[in-house]
C-alpha cells in the first residue's frame, strides 16, 4: 500500500493568519499521524508565510511516523535539517517567492549541485527525494546525482485527469517504471485528491508515497479532519 504523507503546511498558514496559535499546529500533526496518516510532510520557506522554522524544530520529538521536510536547499535549508534529522528531505527547484512548488528539477543542468547536496545529507543519514516532471532524461540525470528518490511532479495528471485519465496517467506509468530501472524509489505529489488519487495509484507501480496537502485540509473543513485522512486511506488501498 502506498503510503499517505499529510502536508500541515495549510494549517500554519491559517494559524499565521491570525496570529496565536490556534489552530495548533504540533496537536494537528499528531492528530494527523493517530487518525492514520503514515507520514507527515512540512515546507518550510524562506519568508515563514507558513510553517516556520522554529515549528519543524517543535515537530521533530512530536513526529512517530515519517517526517519529510521539503525545501530548496540553501544553507539555512540544509542547517536546519541536518539539525533535525528527519526521514527524508525532499528537495525542490523552488524561487524564494514560489507560491507553490509548480516544477521539477532541471537534473541534466544541476546534476553536479544537486549531487553535492544530497551527498551531504546522506552523510547526516537523511534520505533524499528529488522533485520531478516524467521526462526520461530528468530522471536518467536524478539517477545520476545519488538521490534514493523522485517525487513525481503530478499536477499535469490533476489537470488532465477529467479530460481522459488513461492519457493523463500514462507519463507517470511510464517515468515510475523508468526510475525503478535506474534503482530509484518513487513519491508523488501535487493536486492530488479525492477524485484522482485511486486511479494514480492503480495505475502507478512502484509508488511508495503521496504527499498531499492543499486538498486534504480543504476537505477537512467538511468531512472533519479523522474522517478525510480514512477517505484518502481508502484510496490508496
Amino acid at each position: 500500500m502506498t503510503r499517505l504523507s499529510v502536508n500541515i503546511n495549510k494549517i500554519a498558514t491559517l494559524r499565521n493568519a491570525r496570529g496565536g496559535n490556534i489552530p495548533d499546529v504540533l496537536k494537528a500533526a499528531v492528530d494527523c499521524e493517530r487518525f492514520g496518516a503514515q507520514g507527515i510532510t512540512v515546507h518550510p520557506r524562506p519568508d515563514e508565510r507558513h510553517i516556520r522554522y522554529q515549528d519543524v524544530l517543535d515537530l521533530r520529538p512530536l513526529i512517530k511516523t515519517e517526517f519529510n521536510i521539503e525545501g530548496y536547499p540553501s544553507r539555512r535549508f540544509l542547517d536546519l535539517v541536518i539539525k533535525v534529522k528527519p526521514h527524508q528531505v525532499t528537495l525542490v527547484p523552488d524561487a524564494p517567492d514560489a507560491l507553490t512548488s509548480n516544477q521539477g528539477w532541471n537534473t541534466r543542468k544541476h546534476q553536479d549541485f544537486l549531487a553535492g547536496v544530497i551527498s551531504e545529507l546522506k552523510k547526516a543519514g537523511i534520505r533524499t527525494s528529488l522533485f520531478t516532471d516524467t521526462k526520461r532524461e530528468t530522471i536518467e540525470y536524478a539517477a545520476k546525482t545519488g538521490t534514493d528518490r523522485i517525487e513525481l511532479y503530478t499536477e499535469p495528471y490533476a489537470s488532465a485527469y477529467r479530460h481522459n485519465p488513461d492519457k493523463a496517467v500514462k507519463p507517470f506509468a511510464e517515468a515510475s517504471h523508468l526510475a525503478h530501472s535506474f534503482g530509484l524509489e518513487v513519491n508523488a505529489g501535487h493536486d492530488l485528491n479525492l477524485e484522482n488519487l485511486k486511479f494514480f495509484c492503480r495505475s502507478v507501480p512502484y509508488l511508495e508515497e503521496v504527499s498531499i496537502g492543499h486538498a486534504l485540509i480543504s476537505d477537512a473543513l467538511y468531512f472533519g479532519l479523522e474522517n478525510t485522512i480514512q477517505l484518502y486511506l481508502r484510496q490508496l488501498k
